[in-house]
């Protein structure tokens, strides 16, 4: 078998993690599979390298961060090959460059767009274990690129689909994907299995077990992924396209705190309006999630929606820069608010889901301020305060706790 595995910044962050990581690998080496290792940087390393990066140019450009950003991963890959080698296992360390990684030129935030295999595949043949650097590729340039934050496990599902990997496992801090954050949810349970839809929905919604392009790759590529945790021995979750959930309606519940929204506040009431506004932040890459038009009155209506908090000061620049071609008499904005989602495969041929969260909110005094759907999710909008006490009352309603 060939075995793609994905450890996390937390899994390497030490000396002990290092070898732990390493001696995991190895069983499977010894199995006499062959063995693709991807890392991130080492624990909080690349935190570390951005407040640097600060400390000298605030404004530094993103083509020199990505330059900077990619040492954390060449750092934790070659010490976890000496590791190896301390153990008496062959292995090599490649960065993007030595494979050849191939990505788009967006410095920041590239997608993977081809893999030469030809050095990986050599390397499995002369028997060794390949440790590559996760979250980062090239550009037609041969500068180097990275992938955005949680990158790796795209770098890792990427590997699988181009080497067929017959089994790509992901290895986090946390033994699986859970029903719902277990650090605000102390009832939230593991699942043993979750559709990539699901997934997907989850890794947008801010859940932090799956990068969401790595899902959105698996499902395109057919690749199986197992989350599980790498200082334990625990079966993890099986992310894949269908999933037995006995007959759950919804698997899970979310939050995400990096929100903000956004209100456009009397606009012209005519064909064209939300174009030109949603246009507006398209064009400086802003991207809008719940969206709620008011009915017209007196000629105008305002229109609302949320954008990620890290978002709101550029977003809010830009519409006050155009509100007076639209007639907008004001632009008003929150970032006090938070999103609480339910997401389940079940929810799409079941009616009486809305109903069944929003008298859950109801119950636990929870306002709703905007509402969104999709097939597989429902998402209200909410006072930050109110995070908390919402997902554990919309947990237990939907019988998540047992």
């Amino acid at each position: 078998m060939l075995i793609v595995k994905k450890f996390g910044g937390s899994s390497v962050a030490d000396k002990e993690r290092i070898f732990n990581v390493a001696n995991r690998c190895i069983e499977d080496y010894k199995a006499g599979n062959q063995v693709v290792v991807v890392l991130s940087a080492m624990g909080k390393t690349t935190d570390g390298l951005l407040a640097k990066a600060a400390d000298i140019n605030p404004n530094a450009s993103k083509r020199e961060l990505d330059m900077l950003l990619t040492t954390g991963e060449q750092v934790s890959v070659s010490l976890m090959a000496m590791a190896m080698g301390a153990l008496g296992v062959p292995a090599v360390s490649l960065n993007a460059f030595q494979v050849k990684m191939h990505t788009t030129s967006v410095y920041g935030n590239s997608r993977l767009l081809r893999i030469d295999r030809e050095r990986i595949e050599e390397e499995l043949e002369n028997n060794k274990i390949v440790i590559v650097t996760g979250f980062q590729g090239i550009n037609k340039k041969d500068d180097y690129t990275t992938l955005g934050r949680g990158g790796s496990d795209t770098t890792a599902v990427a590997l699988a689909a181009a080497l067929h990997a017959d089994a790509c496992e992901i290895y986090t801090d946390v033994d699986g994907v859970y029903t719902s954050d277990p650090r605000i949810v102390p009832a939230a349970q593991k699942l043993k299995e979750i559709t990539y839809d699901e997934m997907l929905e989850f890794a947008s919604l801010g859940a932090k077990v799956l990068h969401n392009r790595s899902v959105e790759m698996a499902k395109r590529y057919g690749v199986p992924l197992i989350v599980r945790s790498s200082l334990n021995r625990n079966e993890g979750t099986i992310v894949k396209e269908n999933a037995n959930m006995e007959g759950m309606l919804v698997s899970g519940v979310a939050a995400d705190k990096n929100t903000a929204r956004i209100s456009v506040i009397g606009v012209r009431n005519e064909p064209g309006i939300a174009f030109k506004v949603f246009k507006c932040l398209a064009m400086k890459n802003i991207s809008v999630d719940i969206i709620l038009q008011s009915i017209g009155r007196e000629g105008t209506k305002d229109i609302s929606f949320t954008v990620a908090r890290t978002d709101m000061q550029e977003a809010v620049k830009a519409l006050e820069e155009q509100k007076t071609s639209w007639g907008a008499t004001e632009i008003t904005y929150d970032d006090h608010v938070a999103k609480v989602s339910i997401v389940g495969a079940g929810m799409e041929s079941n009616a009486g889901v809305a109903a069944k969260m929003f008298e859950a909110l109801y119950n636990a005094n929870v306002n709703i301020r905007m509402i969104g759907t999709a097939e597989i999710r429902i998402t209200v909008l909410i006072d930050e305060d109110d995070v908390t006490r919402a997902m554990r009352a919309v947990h237990t309603a939907f019988g998540l706790d047992a």
